[in-house]
């Protein structure tokens, strides 16, 4: 404990002779006199409490619950507490409290007399402040002034000063809460406000601080050690002070218990001759503390990004932070325990954690948007990474929502899906036929790269010995046929394909794609064959659109958030509205059957890319569609069933030009997995087919005219170029 300066010891000294006199000139009064007095100023100073005193608004740390409430994700706080009522809390632990501070706590109304007085003889005759001769209720008012949010940092140190004027203030607080409270409320109060040193606030927050166990299971001897702790917190704490001053401490607080008659002498003798045994746990803080939950630190900071942007928490930023961190909310999380150990353990099956490429994987509800997991191969951590590892095997990067610098992965093929929904949606049935070349020239300005024919664009099949010929919606998205979708995409028009993807939630934070799909979405030839960065979020909130027959639900990551107070607060529920007709989502879900290697319920699949799906579902209905940039550079899938859409995309975060190798198999299979965790114990749903009228005459060619019959690559050139003369 800190040395008194001799100015300090002589201010006491002063002090205490004036409190002794104050004390002696009270005792003299009449006894109905004083107690009359008393009660009359009582009930007028009471109304002139602080409103901190009469509503406690002490700051409390915020607890982030998975979707079961119960599994424990982290905590946010900048003061290390939450408050527990009396009934949670260990009666020998009231008892040590009251020994230890304020023996005749239950006796006195607020202001103990002979407790003062004998505290001005004691201090006067030792040169020192031995006793305080405050009471317990005089501790309340002064721990509250002094950690009162709404004061300013001026107001908050002079509640601790050693001055008269201070003190007078404080007796008058006191009494006029004892006026008002019962004894066993301000007992409630001072043990969720005391500070128990080593960063704990309040007995809940001590116990488990230095016991991991909550106050309602401490023992006689951890109680006296705790009790003893709050006359010098830093000095005492056996985890950052002194552990023997803290045992010298607990045994007087024994001792104290034995005079009061709260235990025996033969107890206290025994509790004294106890070693110390401690079993401290550090209380997680903040999204980094998180990672320890099956990497569930990207799901956090996703949830900390969306608390900031909610009004309902503030005004400002900075009073939304302030409010996760002193408020002490419950929240309880959309987040899946049981699908985010599968997807962490998927993803890092696949790459480990200090390897450069990464495989975030996100998956979402159909019809709420609740996100029931975010994971990847990385550590959500601050830590340094190994030079030249940017972001590997630590970052805090969003590497599966997005956000700041993360403006995500291109997603290959999967985004066929926005050009099937575009042709759908404007009439086109799912048997709309067309002879898919090997290569098809088209009317865009060829790029950078050897997708050129003659300046056009001209993209090409991966593999035009299965996939080339008459293809339908079905097989085109079952084979992944790149001719047919370039031209499905020409004759609903790009910009409508944009659009739809738009619609359907996928953000475009690359400046360059924002900038395409804003100015010249109409030329965007390559956009539905996945050129654009999106993240596995965005994807599988599309995807899950379509598995709720058309509806769009913002993604969201909180099923409740209950104040201190126990009053649930407006915000979490899922926020939905339709933007596709559900006839139509049910055309697309029906051809997004094929790529899994299930069948439509027109029996139009004839192959598909992901085919072991339907093997790792062992037949539940499910739809999906993978995806591969160019060069090999990412590699996707999305699965949905009616109950959960999962998208995964192996790339480079750092490198996108560096391939992420032969995962493709490996890919399909980690987000197969996390669908089959995600729907165990749930029954299995099938999809509603369409209507006949986005079908089609599958026996009949549908649109299919002599300009997009089978010929060769030169004669689609010349008639290309006649076609461009023609425009000039």
């Amino acid at each position: 404990m800190a040395t008194r300066t001799p100015l300090s010891r002589l201010f006491t000294v002063l002090l205490a002779g004036v409190l002794a006199g104050l004390v002696l000139a009270v005792a003299a009064l009449p006894g109905n006199l004083l107690l009359g007095f008393a009660a009359k100023a009582a009930l007028g100073e009471y109304a002139a409490l602080p409103d901190a005193l009469r509503t406690p608004a002490t700051p409390q740390r915020s607890y982030l619950y998975a979707n079961d409430g119960k599994t424990l994700i982290t905590t946010f706080y900048d003061v290390n507490r939450s408050d527990v009522t009396l009934a949670e809390i260990a009666p020998v632990m009231r008892q040590a409290i009251v020994a230890a501070e304020d023996r005749r706590f239950y006796d006195h109304g607020g202001v103990d007399l002979r407790g003062m007085l004998r505290a001005v003889v004691t201090n006067v005759t030792s040169g020192d402040a031995e006793q305080g001769g405050s009471t317990l209720t005089m501790q309340y008012v002064r721990n509250v002034l002094k950690t009162d949010p709404s004061r300013t940092a001026e107001q908050r140190a002079a509640a601790t000063e050693t001055t008269i004027g201070r003190k007078l203030q404080e007796i008058r607080y006191a009494n006029a809460l004892e006026q008002r409270l019962s004894k066993d409320e301000i007992l409630n109060r001072y043990l969720n406000i005391a500070y128990f040193g080593s960063g704990a606030y309040g007995i809940a927050a001590a116990s488990q601080r230095y016991f991991s166990k909550p106050p309602a299971e401490l023992t006689l001897t951890e109680a006296a050690l705790l009790a003893g702790l709050v006359q010098a917190p830093e000095a005492y704490s056996p985890i950052d002070g002194d552990a023997d001053a803290a045992l010298v401490r607990r045994a007087y607080v024994l001792d104290s218990m034995a005079a009061t008659g709260a235990i025996t002498a033969e107890q206290a003798a025994r509790a004294k001759a106890e070693e110390l045994v401690l079993n401290p746990s550090a209380q997680a803080n903040g999204c980094v503390a998180a990672n320890v939950q099956d990497g569930a630190g990207f799901f956090c900071d996703y949830l900390h990004r969306w608390w900031l942007a909610q009004p309902e928490f503030g005004d400002t930023v900075a009073e939304r932070e302030q409010a996760l961190r002193r408020g002490g909310y419950t929240v309880v999380t959309t987040l899946d325990p049981q699908v985010q150990a599968t997807a962490q353990r998927q993803a890092t099956d696949v790459y480990g954690y200090d390897n450069p490429r990464a495989l975030p994987i996100a998956a979402v509800e159909p019809g709420t948007g609740r996100i029931l997991a975010m994971a990847v191969n990385r550590h959500y951590s601050l830590d340094a990474n190994p030079d030249g590892q940017v972001n590997y095997p630590n970052t805090v990067n969003p590497l599966i929502s997005g956000g700041g610098s993360a403006a995500g992965y291109q997603a290959g093929s999967t985004f066929k899906l926005f050009t099937l929904l575009a042709a759908l949606e404007s009439g086109r049935p799912l048997a709309t036929g067309f002879d898919a070349p090997s290569r098809l020239p088209t009317r865009y300005a060829a790029g950078d790269d050897d997708s050129s024919c003659d300046g056009r664009w001209c993209p090409a099949n991966a593999n035009p010995q299965w996939m080339d010929g008459y293809r339908m919606m079905w097989d085109g998205f079952g084979r992944s046929v790149n001719t047919y979708f370039v031209w499905l995409a020409e004759q609903v028009g790009q910009d409508k394909v944009v659009e739809m993807a738009q619609r359907l939630g996928i953000t475009f934070r690359a400046e360059a794609d924002a900038r395409f799909a804003e100015n010249d979405a109409a030329n965007w030839g390559a956009f539905g064959l996945g050129v654009a960065a999106t993240t596995p979020l965005d994807l599988a909130n599309a995807y899950a659109t379509v598995a709720a027959e058309g509806t769009y639900c913002s993604p969201v990551p909180v099923l409740s958030v209950t104040a201190s107070d126990g009053q649930r607060l407006p915000v979490g529920d899922p926020s939905c509205r339709q933007v596709l007709d559900p006839d139509v989502a049910r055309a697309a879900t029906d051809a997004a059957r094929c790529p899994v290697g299930q069948q439509s319920a027109f029996g139009q699949c004839n192959g598909g890319t992901a085919t072991a799906v339907d093997r790792i579902l062992d037949g539940r209905p499910v739809a999906g569609k993978t995806g591969s940039a160019d060069q090999g550079v990412t590699s996707s899938f999305v699965g949905f069933t009616p109950q959960v859409a999962v998208a995964g995309i192996a790339a480079n975060p750092d490198d996108p030009t560096d391939p992420v190798g032969a995962v493709g198999a490996r890919v399909i299979e980690a987000v197969a997995r996390t669908i089959v965790t995600a729907v165990d114990g749930q029954p299995a749903e099938s999809f509603t087919a369409p209507s006949r009228a986005l079908v089609g005459d599958p026996r009949r060619p549908v649109e299919r005219t002599p300009a997009t019959e089978r010929r060769s690559p030169d004669d689609r050139l010349s008639d290309l170029r006649r076609w461009l003369q023609n425009r000039s």
